[in-house]
């Protein structure tokens, strides 16, 4: 009998010396408190300002492995938004977004790595039907707050230039910018 407990005491200490895995946390993006904007370039000389008022999402985030993360987005493109109703509707129009045809605009994360101040992450980007790969990185995630309570969030920013021409958005090339920063902050919760 005493053999049996020095074995089972012996298997405790060893099971209290081997560290618990860390499960990864989950966070759905809170599109209240997230935004992706963006800017185009009218005519050389000045920036049209737009953003898209319906952002979804969801992260995996795994501190002890953070290749095992992902990183989802996605964007209703009918949420346009520049602050003119006219242009709205035409940019929603086939010869630019194409809003029926192509209703979401996606990311979704094939690889993560950590860098100072956040992650890499590169992944596919679908845009206007057409998917093309992109690298950026997301930084923040080093801080988790609770709140309200009970609810932890976490929060990123990023900016990435695309060009429209990639995604096959090749209207008025000669007196739109091709190029399009894209500027996105981000808060999810678990």
């Amino acid at each position: 009998m005493l053999t049996t407990i020095r074995r089972l005491g012996l298997a405790v200490l060893v099971a209290a010396a081997v560290p618990a895995a860390h499960a990864a946390d989950t966070y759905t993006v809170d599109p209240v408190h997230s935004s992706v904007s963006f800017k185009i370039s009218h005519v050389g000389i000045s920036y049209i300002h737009g953003r898209f008022d319906d952002v979804g999402g969801q992260f995996t985030i795994d501190k002890d492995d953070p290749a095992k993360s992902s990183f989802e987005l996605s964007i209703k493109v009918e949420s346009v938004d520049t602050n003119n109703k006219l242009r709205d509707e035409h940019l929603r129009a086939p010869d630019y977004f194409n809003a029926k045809q192509f209703p979401t605009l996606t990311f979704q994360s094939k690889s993560v790595k950590p860098v100072a101040g956040g992650y890499e992450v590169s992944g596919d980007l679908t845009l206007h039907g057409v998917t093309k790969p992109v690298t950026f990185t997301l930084k923040g995630g080093d801080k988790v707050v609770e709140f309200p309570k009970g609810m932890h969030r976490v929060g990123f920013t990023t900016d990435l230039v695309i060009k429209r021409s990639d995604f096959d958005m090749k209207t008025s090339l000669d007196a739109l910018g091709d190029e399009i920063p894209i500027d996105i902050g981000v808060e999810a919760a678990k």
